[in-house]
């Protein structure tokens, strides 16, 4: 067996890259300073904007959480829910479809605008 074919480990230069980038330390993820401001302070208010979207982040999975584990009991402490029927299908299954996609659609949306402003109120002087 040790005399055969050596084995030789192909990735693509995209893996190479991405393994490449692992290594760096957290610094990589702030936006740059902006040109003209003096630079402490620019990375200062960098930091400061992504500690607070990184507080929206856990608040949103929070709420993500509570959202899926709430409908969740819902339907394990309501079992008569799969009984009803409404227009064929069972009223547990259109709880979830009626309720819940929309409550995690409203979730993404206020998640979205939140993140967007606090960087309007970083940009803003």
């Amino acid at each position: 067996m040790s005399g055969g074919p050596r084995r030789v480990r192909v990735t693509s230069p995209q893996t190479r890259i991405a393994l490449t980038r692992r290594h760096r330390p957290a610094q990589h993820l702030l936006p740059p300073p902006q040109q003209g401001a003096d630079d402490e302070q620019a990375v200062e208010a960098a930091r400061a904007l992504f500690l607070r979207q990184r507080r929206l982040a856990l608040r949103t999975l929070g709420l993500l959480g509570a959202l899926l584990l709430g409908l969740s009991g819902l339907l394990a402490a309501l079992p008569a829910l799969d009984r009803v029927t409404v227009l064929g299908f069972p009223a547990s299954w259109l709880l979830l479809m009626a309720a819940g996609y929309p409550l995690l659609l409203v979730l993404a949306v206020t998640h979205v605008r939140a993140a967007e402003r606090a960087e309007r109120g970083r940009r803003e002087p």
